[in-house]
């Protein structure tokens, strides 16, 4: 599914239909580059699913952890991992498998631990305002 973005504030809508189009699926696997606006549609998107706290990059903690209405939402970002064995050492897996949100940044830092299913975005950057989303069900 494409979702075109041609400024920020269109970015709730594009929230929203991600959470529609993936159902019952609750892993995120966002790809894009530098600053292609990962971290601000995880920060939508956790607006969408009833987050009042601040939603922030957590480039140094490596996970954040916020409070939904109904369950915890985890926003991963691991981009300063040098290795994914350190991905194990932190437990991945009982956020992963958790049943909660997972929202992750950088997933190809860690190819061989990643779930079976999931719902993987693409955020491509079209201009300095303009992205192209894209969903897809794995």
């Amino acid at each position: 599914m494409d979702v075109p973005v041609k400024n920020i504030n269109e970015l709730d809508v594009a929230a929203k239909k991600l959470i529609a189009f993936a159902g019952d699926e609750k892993i995120f696997l966002l790809y894009g580059d530098m600053g292609a606006g990962k971290t601000t549609f995880i920060q939508a998107v956790c607006k969408t699913l009833g987050v009042n706290e601040p939603v922030t990059s957590p480039t140094f903690s490596i996970v954040n952890e916020y409070s939904g209405p109904e369950s915890k939402i985890y926003h991963f970002d691991f981009y300063r991992l040098k290795k994914q064995d350190e991905a194990l050492d932190m437990g991945y897996e009982e956020y992963f498998y958790s049943g909660n949100y997972c929202f992750i940044e950088w997933p190809e830092k860690i190819p061989d631990l990643l779930p079976e299913h999931y719902i993987r975005a693409d955020i491509r950057i079209l201009s300095n305002n303009d992205r192209m989303l894209t969903f897809t069900k794995i």
